[in-house]
Formats: C-alpha cells, sequence, structure tokens
C-alpha cells in the first residue's frame, strides 16, 4: 500500500513539474494594463529646406523618454515614416536601442520620392488626370515640397508568441521643400575623323560611344570604321571642337589638360569593325578588330514604352544608319517621365532592356528602361546591345 502511495505521488509531482514547464514556455510579460505612450521631446521646424549641395547636413535629430513598461528589460526603438500619416505600411527609416535618431539631409532627401516629391524643375504636381495644378496666377505648381509623418515606437522585443508589449508616439510632421537643381547631363563622348561616318564634321549626327552606367569615366563602342583614311578623336559636345580627347604620348589626353589639341587615335587596320575602350580615370585607351560575322542585320528596329510618343501601344520606328547597319538612331524625340524598350520588327520576340537611364547594356527580355523625360537622341547598337541617350538641352 506504501509503495502504491509513493508511486502516485511521483506521478503528480512529475505532471505538476511538467505543467511549471509548459507556463515557462508560454511566458508573457507582465506590464500595466495600459502601457504608458512614449513621448517624442524634439520639436521640429516650420519647414526644411533640403538641397543636394547640403546632403551631409543634419536635418533633425528625433529624441524621445523611454517609456515605462513596468518590467526591467531592454527596448528597441523603431523611427517610421508614413507618406500619407495613416501608417498603414510604415517606413522604417532606423532601429536603436537609444533614445535619438539623426537624420541628415540627404535621408530626407532620399525619402522625399516617397512622398511624390522630386527636385527636377520640368516637373509639377498633377491632377488623377495627370494634367498640371495651376497656382493662382495660373503657373504650374513645382513638385518639390510635401509633408513626411513620423513616429517612433518602442519595443520590448519580440518572442515566438508575439506577445511583445509596444508603445507609440504620437506623430510629427516635417514639411519638405526640395531646392530644384538644374538638370546636368551626364558626359557623352562622340565619334569626329575621316575613320567615322560623320568625317571631321563636328555637328553631323555624330555617334556617342556607351557610357558604362557603373562607371561613368569609362566608355566602350563597337562598330565599323574606315581603314583608309584612318583617323578620328572624341568630342564632349556635338557642334564644339573643345573640350576633345585624342593622345599624347600614347597616353589620354583631353584638350583642357594638354592646352592644346591631343593627337588623333589612328585604326590599326583596313575598313571593318573595331571595338574601342576609353577610360578616363586611368588615361588609358585600346582597340581591337571585331568579328561581326555571323551577327543579325535587322530590317526594323524601334523603341515602346510609356516614356515614347506611341507608349505601350506602337513602336516608334528608328532610322538605320546606312554607314552601319547595326546602329539605330533616333534624333530630336521627345519622351516623357517613364520606361521603354527596344524591340525588332515591331514584336516581342526580339526585344532588349536594362536597369540603367540614358545609358546601358541591354539583354533579351531585360527589363523596363528608366526614362526621365526630355527631348533626346536615342541610339541603339543590335551588336553589342547598347543604348545611349544622349540628353538634348532645350532653350
Amino acid at each position: 500500500m506504501k509503495n502504491k502511495f509513493l508511486i502516485l505521488t511521483i506521478i503528480c509531482l512529475g505532471l505538476f513539474g511538467l505543467k511549471s514547464c509548459t507556463d515557462d514556455d508560454n511566458f508573457r510579460f507582465q506590464t500595466p494594463a495600459e502601457v504608458e505612450q512614449l513621448t517624442i521631446t524634439n520639436s521640429v521646424l516650420s519647414e526644411y529646406v533640403l538641397s543636394t549641395e547640403t546632403f551631409s547636413n543634419i536635418a533633425e535629430r528625433f529624441t524621445w523618454v523611454s517609456p515605462d513598461f513596468g518590467v526591467q528589460s531592454n527596448i528597441s526603438y523603431s523611427l517610421e515614416m508614413s507618406p500619407d500619416g495613416s501608417f498603414d505600411n510604415p517606413i522604417e527609416v532606423a532601429n536603436t536601442a537609444d533614445t535619438q535618431v539623426t537624420l541628415t539631409v540627404e535621408q530626407l532627401w532620399n525619402l522625399a520620392p516617397e512622398i511624390g516629391v522630386d527636385g527636377i524643375p520640368s516637373t509639377s504636381l498633377t491632377d488623377e488626370n495627370g494634367d498640371p495644378i495651376l497656382d493662382e496666377n495660373g503657373d504650374p505648381i513645382p513638385n518639390d515640397r510635401g509633408e513626411m509623418f513620423f513616429r517612433v515606437v518602442a519595443d520590448l522585443g519580440t518572442n515566438a508568441n508575439g506577445n511583445s508589449p509596444e508603445s507609440i508616439s504620437e506623430t510629427q510632421v516635417l514639411f519638405v521643400r526640395l531646392i530644384e537643381v538644374e538638370f546636368i547631363p551626364p558626359r557623352d563622348l562622340f565619334l569626329v575623323g575621316n575613320a567615322t561616318v560623320a568625317d571631321w564634321n563636328n555637328n553631323n549626327n555624330n555617334t556617342p560611344l556607351v557610357r558604362d552606367p557603373d562607371n561613368s569615366d569609362l566608355y566602350t563602342f563597337t562598330g565599323k570604321f574606315l581603314g583608309t583614311p584612318n583617323q578620328f578623336k572624341l568630342l564632349e559636345q556635338r557642334g564644339l571642337w573643345q573640350p576633345q580627347w585624342g593622345l599624347s604620348g600614347g597616353a589620354l589626353a583631353s584638350s583642357e589638360d594638354l592646352g592644346q589639341d591631343p593627337d588623333p587615335f589612328d585604326i590599326p587596320g583596313g575598313d571593318g569593325y573595331y571595338s574601342i575602350t576609353v577610360d578616363i580615370e586611368n588615361a588609358t585607351f585600346d582597340i581591337q578588330p571585331f568579328d561581326e560575322t555571323g551577327a543579325t542585320t535587322y530590317t526594323n528596329i524601334g523603341i515602346i514604352g510609356s516614356a515614347t510618343p506611341n507608349g505601350w501601344d506602337a513602336d516608334t520606328a528608328m532610322t538605320q544608319s546606312t554607314f552601319d547597319p547595326h546602329l539605330w538612331y533616333l534624333t530630336g524625340v521627345e519622351l516623357i517621365d517613364g520606361e521603354a524598350k527596344f524591340r525588332a520588327d515591331n514584336d516581342w520576340a526580339v526585344n532588349w532592356g536594362a536597369d540603367t537611364e540614358f545609358t546601358g547594356f541591354a539583354s533579351q527580355d531585360g527589363p523596363n528602361i528608366p526614362v526621365m523625360g526630355g527631348t533626346y537622341d536615342v541610339w541603339f547598337n543590335d551588336l553589342t546591345e547598347t543604348y545611349v541617350f544622349v540628353w538634348i538641352p532645350q532653350e
């Protein structure tokens, strides 16, 4: 009988211990019914003027008082921004264990697109139909200002049961204004010389080189050159001889560095296709023969997309070079903010795209090319699947 009682006692103790372990696994924070609200202590300015020249400056330092959760525990803080103040899908700007976060001008500038604001002079506020919103004088309202909604969320941490208590501050509103900056187009390089289709005419629809989107000092071009005569140079602006690029002592050099015109480049062989590489940073130049045998010669190539005159409905046909059938171009085409792709034969069977604006290396079925509205000369090289959008400034 005693043995039976002893066994029963051991079983009861085991069940009690098992229940205790289970309770530990389901531990919940014992906090007050209402957690104290986090209080932000910094004061905001009436307006935050942002410019690219002041990117490194401190725009605002958010500070707050740690809320009382009723327990001793580490607290993490998230600074969140909402474009409309609803915080339905907040953007986490920073996460910290401190009670302050510093934001620079650059950080606020980079958040501006989230509220539909940019620093481009040519853009203005539009209504739901895409028409400009006008001020009392009938002028378009620049799309350069707006409100950002910030809050701080305090959290004791996370656990498997998702029962971590949190405290959310009131919302602080920052009114930001971007100082509009004139767009400075990236540097282009154009071919000129008797080895090229433009001859020594500096304003003859001169062919541009492709600028590496990851290295603005690296340029390449593959195409047809004449071997007799066989010289050429590079220009930064069509219609102007300065600055110009060539050779000095066998090294790449510009007229601005030399104080005089550099020597021309020479095609090392006869008429044919060559690939050239220009590295401005390292002052190097290279030219190699290119075998285009077997490359497809297309009968037509066009550009299509939301940025183009016909949208996604139809191609805008490009002109095929009579000098080099693998080069295609459009001159003075008006494009709007949007996307574009190149394709052959007005069909999607052969199409090219990439994710870099102005210039890039496309691929079959690649992504849509981002386009900033403006007037352009557009070039596409089907040998290398490369493209250049040459910005044309308007008076």
